[in-house]
């Protein structure tokens, strides 16, 4: 219970910095060790595997949001002066969060299986002797 509220709350918060990393002002933008359009990925692709392990249920409303929401946080750039929107910049977003999604259920997939084939708890299979 406590690991899905931990990603519940993870997913939202990457969500929050990526909207202000991409609207922010260019001066404010986090810089990475990393080539743009791979940070730009990861980024994605992290926040949308975060939604997916959070919610098992919703990865397809979520691959549809998330790389949705890549063009439309893209856009969002029209409104500083400092930031210019490309659709390349759109579609390496969109393509971090189809990959994100694409790991996470493949691994939400793998626990339900390894979940079905386990039991809960062990099974006690030697019958108890009578009691006197």
């Amino acid at each position: 219970m406590m690991t899905a509220r931990l990603l519940r709350i993870s997913a939202w918060l990457c969500l929050l910095a990526i909207v202000f990393a991409t609207v922010s002002p260019i001066g404010l933008r986090p810089r990475a060790p990393l080539p743009v359009n791979l940070e730009r990925a990861l980024a994605f692709c992290l926040m949308a595997g975060l939604f997916v392990l959070a919610y098992p249920r919703r990865w397809r409303p979520i691959l549809i949001l998330t790389v949705a929401g890549a063009g439309f946080i893209e856009a969002f750039q029209f409104l500083s002066p400092t930031r210019h929107a490309q659709m390349l910049d759109a579609m390496v977003k969109a393509a971090g969060a189809a990959a994100g999604v694409a790991f996470a259920a493949g691994v939400n997939r793998m626990r339900g299986e390894i979940g079905r084939a386990l039991p809960a708890r062990a099974v006690r299979t030697v019958p108890r002797s009578p009691e006197s």
